[in-house]
């Protein structure tokens, strides 16, 4: 499949569609406390979309496999060790948890989609946050690489030196994607690689990144409910997602909003 040019058109409703991916991770923010089970962020996100936006949640009765389960929420909720695509369920969220929530909301023909990794109380590890702000820091780095000219596999790699370096591992299975009136589409965007090789990028590509990183091995195994990858040895996984347009002279996040966490100075 051939990889999508979008015209200027198509990047005005995906912009808006990003925003709104990105509002619901500010409005939910101040929810992620001790006590509260990650089906009633799931309900309130739900609504939020619904209800406030007028819009779609994309990951809702969403079906990639024919022949698999389609997801049954509307958010993605991957606490602690789950590294992605965690289902909610009725278990408390626990002082100290991290906790990944993906949004992706589709309006007017267009799907935005956003992560981020949140903290959970007051006593979270200085482990987990340091794997939270490396995390972080490797999104950001990928991004930096995005301009007309360089090529897949240089994003990949600085994500993947900047994890290595700080002696984590980088999930292979899962990759960020191509999206916009469809919700995965090409190109697979490694978090790993080599530079100078994949597809060239060209103006008008949307895409995201998305690294997971894990603070033990990469390895994955996938709960019986046939959607939530967990890391093998039980370690912290984090991720954070952006939505990123190839401009004609760099890059445009869609999905920023004014309570994402600080950009790293080393952006700026």
């Amino acid at each position: 499949m051939a990889i999508t040019i979008h015209n200027a058109n198509e990047i005005e409703t995906m912009r808006n569609s990003c925003k709104l991916a990105a509002e619901v991770l500010d409005y939910i923010a101040p929810f992620v406390k001790p006590g509260i089970i990650t089906l009633e962020l799931d309900k309130l996100c739900h609504d939020y979309i619904v209800n406030v936006q007028q819009a779609y949640p994309s990951p809702l009765n969403y079906k990639p496999d024919p022949n698999g389960r389609a997801y049954p929420n509307s958010i993605c909720t991957s606490v602690n060790s789950e590294i992605c695509h965690g289902i909610p369920t009725d278990k408390p969220l626990k002082n100290g948890d991290i906790i990944n929530l993906d949004i992706t909301v589709y309006k007017n023909g267009f799907h935005g989609d956003t992560s981020r990794t949140f903290f959970v109380g007051d006593k979270v590890s200085q482990q987990a946050k340091r794997l939270t702000q490396i995390t972080y820091e490797c999104m950001w780095l990928g991004i930096m690489q995005v301009k007309p000219g360089n090529h897949l596999g240089d994003i990949g790699h600085a994500i993947q030196v900047h994890a290595e370096k700080h002696a984590y591992s980088v999930v292979e299975e899962f990759c960020g994607h191509g999206i916009g009136r469809t919700f995965h589409a090409e190109p697979q965007v490694l978090h790993y690689g080599k530079p100078k090789t994949g597809p060239k990028l060209q103006p008008g590509m949307i895409f995201t990144i998305e690294p997971m990183i894990n603070q033990g091995k990469r390895h994955i195994r996938f709960l019986a409910n046939g959607w939530t990858a967990v890391t093998k040895d039980r370690s912290l996984s984090a991720q954070f997602e952006h939505t990123v347009l190839v401009t004609e002279t760099g890059y445009e996040v869609l999905t920023t909003s004014p309570n994402m966490p600080a950009i790293p100075d080393f952006v700026k």
